[in-house]
């Protein structure tokens, strides 16, 4: 059986090996028949730990149960890991009070669940001669979520779009 991370039994190369056993002690420098045969004796592997030492260190595990362990782990901190991605709050120049007022409580939930906010206010026709209207609402929502969020990138007109990112402020 040979693996991309593992040397395990006759795949060795090393004529030498350092022996550790099944409960982690030293049995000294052998021939890897030597240590094949040990191990074989007990019904488990002999795998290649530390390939890069003189001379490189073996030990005797059962491989399949090893793999599957470190699949879990591997999996597990996986789970753990918090995947942020971006929503998106859009409003418009001329956005009434109550309108804006959701928009903030949308922008408050998805900061407080760990993503980050992208706000663009979309001006359509001439609106976009008066840039000044949508720099001063991107500054209103991010004066009113200035509890739970900080700017990440400030606003800036692209296009017909001005776009400013909220990222969740560390707790």
């Amino acid at each position: 059986m040979i693996s991309k991370d593992h040397w395990v039994n006759e795949n060795i190369k090393a004529k030498e090996v350092r022996l550790i056993d099944t409960d982690g002690t030293q049995l000294g420098v052998l021939k890897k028949d030597e240590a094949l045969e040990i191990a074989q004796k007990k019904n488990l592997d002999l795998v290649n730990v530390a390939p890069t030492a003189k001379p490189p260190v073996c030990r005797i595990m059962d491989y399949g149960k090893y793999q599957y362990e470190k699949s879990k782990r591997e999996k597990e901190a996986r789970k753990k890991q918090k995947t942020v991605s971006v929503k998106e709050v859009k409003v418009r120049p001329n956005i009434e009070e109550h309108d804006f007022q959701v928009k903030i409580k949308n922008g408050r939930k998805f900061l407080e669940q760990g993503d980050k906010v992208k706000v663009t206010v979309m001006f359509r026709g001439r609106e976009v001669t008066h840039p000044e209207n949508g720099k001063e609402l991107c500054d209103k929502l991010a004066e009113e979520l200035e509890d739970c969020a900080t700017i990440e990138k400030k606003p800036k007109l692209e296009g017909k779009n001005m776009i400013m990112i909220l990222s969740p402020r560390a707790t």
